[in-house]
């Protein structure tokens, strides 16, 4: 579980229930379950007729991706082809059949059996990047039914919010009450931008940011693999990779390219 992104969400919901409660208001001023399933019903609602049956099956592997911890290996990764080029200089590229048929990772099992297998350097970076271009693509396609969550939750706050002042505006017979049943339509609305902007459009923002850190190692790992075709020499291989090493670093912290230094 990425702890980061549970302690934004509570972090995010303390400090709007936190503020709410701070200038006097209440509990059951607050929870109104008319309003969530306006808002929240309508939502998923409107999520449902958006995108086919399909794509909403991906769901539960978008919010694995948002809240699931990702290591960052690509410094492992980095090491390992380096390692792998001093293999083919001595052995040449025949040497990597056993590793690319045992290598955990597809896309780098791939690579290594398209060179093992000789094909042309052209035709290699050409169906890797397919596959990074899928790999976009699935990623876009999670983000988007969050990004549509999130356009489409304050719409029905709003949508709420007036169902709720028409029933206040029809029954004036006490005006006592009319603050508190205006204050109580606008809960709606208030539901739908909160939940867009602390949950659907973050969550969106989240998978697109994984998508691009995959992606980034992604590529690194087709120069590599390209240079090991090549047979360029291992410190080449590492000075190829090391602007890759250098962005992971500026992403996540300064001691990833220790092991390469």
């Amino acid at each position: 579980m990425d702890i980061t992104s549970i302690i934004g969400l509570l972090a995010g919901l303390a400090a709007l229930i936190g503020g709410f409660f701070w200038e006097g208001g209440s509990l059951s001023g607050l929870l109104q379950l008319n309003a969530a399933l306006i808002v929240f019903g309508g939502t998923l609602a409107a999520v449902m007729i958006s995108f086919p049956a399909s794509r909403l099956r991906s769901v539960p592997a978008a919010l694995k991706l948002a809240f699931g911890r990702h290591a960052d290996t690509t410094e492992e990764q980095a090491e390992e082809l380096i390692s792998l080029a001093a293999v083919t200089r001595r052995s040449g590229v025949l040497a990597l059949e056993k590793r690319a048929e045992e290598h955990p990772d597809p896309f780098t099992s791939e690579g290594l059996m398209l060179i093992v297998d000789g094909t042309d350097p052209g035709q290699v970076r050409q169906i890797l990047e397919l596959e990074m271009d899928a790999k976009e693509l699935k990623y876009e396609g999670y983000a988007k039914i969050f990004e549509a969550a999130g356009g489409y939750a304050p719409t029905m706050g709003i949508i709420g919010t007036v169902m709720g002042l028409i029933r206040v505006l029809s029954n004036l017979t006490d005006p006592s009450n009319l603050g508190a049943s205006i204050a109580v339509a606008f809960t709606a609305t208030l539901y739908g931008v909160a939940s867009a902007n602390l949950i659907f459009l973050p969550i969106a923002s989240k998978i697109k940011s994984r998508c691009q850190s995959e992606l980034g190692s992604m590529e690194m790992l087709m120069v590599g693999i390209l240079a090991l075709q090549n047979g360029d020499h291992p410190q080449l291989v590492r000075k190829k990779l090391r602007s890759f090493l250098n962005r992971s670093a500026g992403e996540h912290s300064t001691n990833h390219t220790r092991g390469l230094s």
